[in-house]
């Protein structure tokens, strides 16, 4: 398996942090852009754990974390001293993943109990093969982050 397309899909993702001049979210139930990159790297980390299980040969179960509570959010927002260092953490998190990943090999068709919701649009309760789990994160989960990020410059 190759990192190729993940790539790129941080890439968008930090473009727009890059692009900055973030307002506050305006619904009660959205994020802000601090929020969503210790989302992503919170997330990232779970990912990596995972990654480093399969290469390992143990079993690992992943939940994404897409229901992460504020309070923890906002802890890893603060502990990082915003989005800057967030920024910071995320471009390592995601180097380090993608690095991962291009090591794979066979390992990427091994099943892993995932559980993940996107909204009403993905709901996956069920094993897949990290590489799926991979690809939807590449696919929905980037790009959806992506697009909150992008609705909240000014």
């Amino acid at each position: 398996m190759e990192s190729g397309g993940l790539r790129r899909a941080y890439g968008a993702v930090l473009g727009e942090i890059d692009a900055g001049h973030f307002a506050a979210p305006t619904g009660e139930e959205q994020l802000s852009a601090e929020q969503i990159v210790a989302h992503l790297v919170a997330n990232d980390e779970l990912m990596i754990q995972a990654t480093e299980a399969l290469l390992a040969g143990s079993t690992f179960a992943y939940y994404d974390l897409d229901d992460m509570h504020r309070p923890q959010l906002d802890a890893l927002v603060l502990e990082q001293g915003g989005l800057r260092g967030l920024t910071e953490l995320l471009h390592g998190t995601s180097e380090k993943l993608c690095r991962l990943v291009d090591r794979l090999g066979l390992a990427a068709q091994t099943p892993v109990e995932t559980h993940l919701r996107e909204g009403f649009d993905l709901v996956v309760d069920e094993p897949l093969p990290w590489s799926r789990t991979l690809d939807l994160h590449t696919r929905v989960h980037l790009p959806k982050h992506q697009a909150q990020l992008h609705a909240l410059r000014t």
